[in-house]
């Protein structure tokens, strides 16, 4: 379904005064190693857990993977050519884990750490920061095999992985981030199982986060001693949720929804904290056991950023009298029967409503949290895309952009230090399992011939990152 709202003029030569960003203000594009570099099985790298499930029948649509996707890693060149004439200021990417320590343990691999040096050279010799994630959901592996993320191990070993980047490429990477997403990999991983590594367990889910963040806490602690000068954050993924209707058992449904996808990880990270309502929401699921002294602490490490991804609402609603939650393995435990209500509003490609305005409240939200500088590292939109004349002309996606850019502006007005927005994605890629059917890029992908063709977006975001800011409407 279409934007309703016109779309701007993609003509790059309208300088009228318009909205005008900070000085300084870091305009980027962001990617994950799984989605973009291919090269599964070359220079060392081992398998992942999301290499194993997208080879697992049934896991990804149409039984595709990540072999090859983008084949970043043989294209590393051209892709950063390709930034470069958008006038990207900072890319935001993810080291793959298991191309760098392929068992997830011990000494590192310099085939893989070869690659992320060249990354971050060139990056740097065409004028563009590198923005670097850790981890962006693919464990390695063995890990996987010794328990994954409800381990608590695995949080350990994160701490030793960021120790060997951080020697490697913190002589030339500022930012850091050490997580990205952490809800979608414990509850879609460990909860609903439609993400990587399939699990269906709703205590496994909790006390994956919870050692998610233990592990994010450890990270920041080893960036810390190995890097003094980086400016360390992590990413979380944030929706603003909205009762279907003014009942308190909609409002209560809300507020259980909200435990779950924002406070379980806003409250530990920047409070030190977590939620007693939400535990008490939780106490079918786990008694939190998993949580031991020094944990909070750990987890709440001081901070120099915060990454905000932000791409839609929530509306829910109370569970019906008499009717029976859904048996399916949720991502939500504890509050299975809590119904997700569609407003009939613009949606895109992903069936996600397009909700500009939410992100103006989101970072508003963040800001109350911390006065710490804030970043979008990801928004954007899928929408069904065609090459016409060799010409990709995305006037919706352009038009969602343009709406939620006008969004984070509004942000900055009300005082939120917002310093910083990323693009998701650079390119079309592996879109998880839903693999090579939704396309979410602003440079479109031939998979086959592996041709990039910047689409109608990547041209307007180029003008605005030119004139740091957006043409009056």
């Amino acid at each position: 379904m279409s934007n309703p709202a016109s779309p701007p003029a993609v003509d790059v030569l309208d300088e009228r005064p318009g909205l005008t960003f900070p000085p300084g203000f870091l305009w980027g594009a962001a990617t994950a190693a799984y989605q973009i570099e291919g090269a599964a099985a070359v220079d060392g790298r081992a398998p992942s857990i999301w290499d194993t499930f997208s080879h697992t029948e049934g896991r990804v649509v149409a039984g595709h993977t990540g072999d090859v996707a983008c084949d970043h890693y043989h294209r590393l060149g051209d892709d950063v050519a390709l930034m470069a004439e958008l006038g990207l200021k900072s890319y935001r990417f993810s080291v793959s884990w298991s191309r760098v320590q392929p068992t997830g343990t011990g000494a590192a691999n310099p085939g893989g750490l070869d690659f992320y040096r060249r990354l971050v050279d060139e990056l740097l010799a065409n004028g563009i920061e590198p923005w670097l994630t850790l981890y962006h959901w693919d464990l390695p592996q063995p890990l996987e095999d010794a328990g994954g993320w409800p381990a608590r191990d695995t949080a350990a070993r994160f701490a030793d992985y960021t120790t060997l980047v951080a020697d490697a490429l913190g002589d030339r990477v500022r930012y850091w981030t050490t997580l990205n997403e952490p809800w979608c990999s414990a509850f879609l991983g460990y909860g609903s199982g439609v993400h990587a590594p399939g699990r269906t367990n709703g205590a496994d889910a909790v006390r994956a986060g919870h050692h998610l963040m233990l592990g994010h806490g450890l990270a920041v602690q080893a960036l810390r001693a190995a890097r003094p000068a980086a400016e360390v954050g992590v990413t979380v993924n944030l929706y603003p949720v909205d009762p279907a209707s003014d009942s308190p058992a909609d409002r209560d449904a809300a507020r259980r929804i909200d435990g779950l996808a924002n406070r379980f990880f806003l409250d530990p990270l920047l409070r030190g904290s977590y939620p007693e309502d939400l535990v008490a929401d939780l106490s079918t699921v786990t008694d939190f056991e998993h949580v031991r002294d020094g944990d909070l602490a750990t987890i709440s490490t001081p901070l120099d950023l915060v990454g905000v991804n932000y791409y839609s609402r929530h509306v829910v609603a109370a569970p019906v009298e008499g009717v029976e939650a859904d048996p399916a393995p949720s991502c939500w435990p504890g509050s299975e029967d809590v119904r997700f209500v569609t407003r009939g509003v613009p949606v895109t490609d992903m069936g996600w409503e397009i909700d500009a305005p939410g992100l103006t409240e989101t970072l508003r939200r963040v800001n109350g949290y911390t006065d710490l500088p804030l970043y979008v590292t990801e928004n954007g939109s899928a929408f069904v895309d065609s090459v016409v004349d060799g010409q990709v002309d995305d006037v919706d996606r352009l038009a969602y952009f343009d709406a939620h850019l006008r969004a984070a502006h509004e942000a900055i007005d009300a005082g939120v230090p917002l310093r910083g927005y990323f693009a998701w994605s650079l390119m079309d890629n592996f879109e998880w399992a839903w693999g090579y059917t939704k396309r979410f890029g602003m440079i479109h992908v031939d998979y086959d011939s592996q041709v990039r063709t910047p689409k109608s977006s990547a041209k307007w975001y180029a003008s605005v990152i030119r004139r740091n800011g957006l043409a009056a409407q």
